[in-house]
C-alpha cells in the first residue's frame, strides 16, 4: 500500500489553470463516483415517485448537479474536520488542505459558494423537500465525526448519502410514505456495504491513527458482512417496487444489480486497495441498473 494514492492530476485534470486545481481535487471532480452515487438514490425515489414526465426530467437534472454540488461540499467540510489527520494517511495525505496547497479561508470560501448554489437548487424543489434539505445539512456537518467516536461511520455516511431517497420522493410527490421509507433503508445498507469496501483501502493506516471504520470491525470478516447489506438491499428494493406497484420486470431486471452486488462479494480481496477501489467504482452501475429496472417496471 506503499504511496497508494486515488488523487487524479492527469488527463482533463491536468489541462486546467493552475489555480483551479486545488479546488477540484477539494471538491473530488476528478474522481466523480461520490457524485453519482450521492445522486443515484434520488433518481430511484424519482423514478419510483411518478411524478409528470416534464417534472420528472428537471428533478432529475436537479438533483443531479445537485448532487455535485453538494458532494463537493460535503468534501469540503470533510478535509477541513480531517486535514490533520489526512496527513498521516497514505491515500489522502495529497489532499489540498493536508498538503497546504490551500488554507483554511479559501476552503471556507469555496465551501459557501457550493452552498449558495446548493440553496438555489433546493428553493426550486416542493416544501417537505426543501425542509428535507436543510435537515440534510446536519448530516453533511457531523459525518466526518462519526469515524472519531463509532466503528460505523459508514452507516452514518449511509444516512446521510441516502438521503436523497426520502428527498427525491419528495420532490416529486409533495409527501412521503412506506415506499420512500423502505427505498431509504435500501439506500442506507447499500452505502454500508460499498462504503465498507472503500474503508479497506485505508484500513492499515486508519489503525495507525485510531480512526474507526466497518473495514477494522469486520476485518477478514468482511464478505459475510457485505453479503448481509447487499442481501437486505435488494430485498428492501423488492419491498419498495411492490409498494410503488411496479410490474413483474421490475423484479426480474431486478436480477442485474443482484448479480453486480454478489460479484462484490465474491471478488474483494480486501489486501488490495486497488481492487477494492474497483468494485466500490462498479456500484455506479449497481445504481444505474436499479434505475433503469424500475423504468422497465412502470412499462
Amino acid at each position: 500500500m506503499a504511496g497508494y494514492t486515488d488523487i487524479v492530476t492527469e488527463g482533463w485534470v491536468a489541462r486546467l489553470p493552475r489555480p483551479w486545481l486545488p479546488y477540484v481535487l477539494l471538491a473530488r471532480l476528478d474522481r466523480p463516483i461520490g457524485a453519482w452515487l450521492l445522486f443515484l438514490p434520488g433518481l430511484w425515489s424519482i423514478l419510483l415517485a411518478r411524478a409528470a414526465p416534464g417534472r420528472s426530467a428537471g428533478l432529475v437534472a436537479l438533483f443531479l448537479i445537485g448532487a455535485f454540488v453538494m458532494r463537493g461540499a460535503g468534501c469540503v467540510v470533510n478535509d477541513m474536520w480531517d486535514r490533520d489527520m489526512d496527513r498521516r494517511i497514505t491515500r489522502t495525505a495529497g489532499r489540498p488542505l493536508a498538503s497546504g496547497m490551500i488554507g483554511m479561508r479559501q476552503a471556507a470560501l469555496f465551501l459557501a459558494a457550493l452552498l449558495a448554489i446548493g440553496l438555489a437548487i433546493m428553493l426550486q424543489l416542493s416544501p417537505l423537500a426543501q425542509v428535507l434539505g436543510v435537515l440534510s445539512l446536519a448530516l453533511v456537518a457531523t459525518y466526518p465525526l462519526a469515524k472519531r467516536v463509532t466503528w460505523w461511520p459508514q452507516l452514518m455516511l449511509g444516512f446521510t448519502f441516502g438521503w436523497g431517497a426520502p428527498m427525491g420522493f419528495a420532490a416529486a410527490s409533495g409527501n412521503l410514505n412506506g415506499t420512500a421509507g423502505a427505498l431509504y433503508a435500501a439506500a442506507i445498507l447499500w452505502i454500508l456495504g460499498y462504503d465498507t469496501i472503500y474503508a479497506h483501502q485505508d484500513r492499515e493506516d486508519d489503525a495507525l491513527v485510531g480512526v474507526h471504520s466497518t473495514a477494522r470491525l469486520f476485518g477478514a470478516r468482511t464478505k459475510p458482512f457485505l453479503a448481509t447489506c447487499y442481501f437486505g438491499t435488494v430485498a428492501l428494493l423488492l419491498i419498495a417496487g411492490w409498494w410503488a406497484g411496479l410490474s413483474i420486470w421490475f423484479d426480474v431486471a431486478m436480477v442485474i444489480p443482484a448479480l453486480l452486488l454478489g460479484w462484490q462479494v465474491v471478488r474483494l480481496e480486501i489486501g488490495d486497495p486497488g481492487a477494492c477501489l474497483r468494485l466500490f467504482k462498479l456500484n455506479r452501475d449497481v445504481g444505474l441498473a436499479v434505475a433503469a429496472a424500475i423504468i422497465l417496471g412502470r412499462l
